[in-house]
């Protein structure tokens, strides 16, 4: 049987055709009861946002009003004005999150690293699995649609800013990534289950368009009451 990490990144493109490119960008919506629960029912409810792909940044644009934008580095989190002028930064901005729980309000600083930490995971998934540092196990299989779904346990390095250290990959028989599981470590560790689906290729890659993220139980099921997060993704290029 074909590595399951070695499959999944065939069947998104490949690891050859995925290096040639330095940045995804890509037009979103996002809604769910997230943002308001955070304070920011609107900031990054229409916005493009920017991933690398060879290092670890994201930028989000426009970042609410008066076209700011926003940058994201492990290390470091800024607002920024149009012409790239550096509004406010927070370094070392996982440490501001300690205590937090999922009702916690956040700061515009903190939606910045969380958006961030976020769209650079889901954008760069399933190639992050060729990271160096980053580690992959088989699971057994999970029952789905009346099919099989193989998944993958994935343990992150420290120096990559991502939801947790540890997280579940679920993939279809054709390698494709269906469901994404993790315990969002700055919220309280809330454990989410983020289904996946509407794939479409772009330059030879392929790039699910739609996202739900729903409240995880224990058994690992999940109820789509509340819509925790939605993203929707148009116009994605590589560059």
């Amino acid at each position: 049987m074909t590595r399951l990490k070695d499959l999944a990144i065939e069947a998104h493109g490949g690891l050859q055709r995925w290096r040639q490119f330095e940045q995804v960008s890509a037009d979103l919506v996002q809604g769910g009861v997230l943002w308001p629960l955070k304070g920011h029912p609107q900031t990054l409810e229409h916005t493009t946002v920017t991933v690398g792909l060879k290092t670890e940044w994201v930028s989000h644009a426009p970042f609410g009003s008066d076209n700011r934008r926003s940058r994201f580095e492990p290390g470091r989190v800024a607002l920024e004005a149009e012409d790239r002028t550096v509004l406010e930064e927070l370094l070392q901005p996982r440490a501001s999150f300690a205590g937090h729980t999922l009702q916690t309000p956040w700061t515009e600083l903190q939606l910045a690293y969380f958006a961030g930490c976020a769209m650079w995971t889901y954008l760069n998934i399933p190639f992050l699995l060729a990271w160096p540092g980053v580690e992959t196990e088989e699971l057994e299989p999970w029952q789905a649609d009346g099919a099989d779904w193989r998944r993958l346990a994935v343990r992150f390095p420290t120096d990559i800013a991502t939801h947790s250290a540890v997280q579940t990959l679920y993939f279809d028989g054709d390698g494709l990534l269906k469901r994404h599981d993790y315990d969002v470590e700055i919220a309280g560790n809330t454990p989410g289950a983020h289904i996946i689906d509407g794939y479409e290729e772009v330059s030879g890659i392929k790039f699910p368009t739609r996202r739900r993220i729903y409240a995880r139980q224990p058994d690992s099921s999940f109820t789509t009451d509340p819509l925790v997060v939605s993203i929707d993704l148009w116009n994605i290029r590589l560059g």
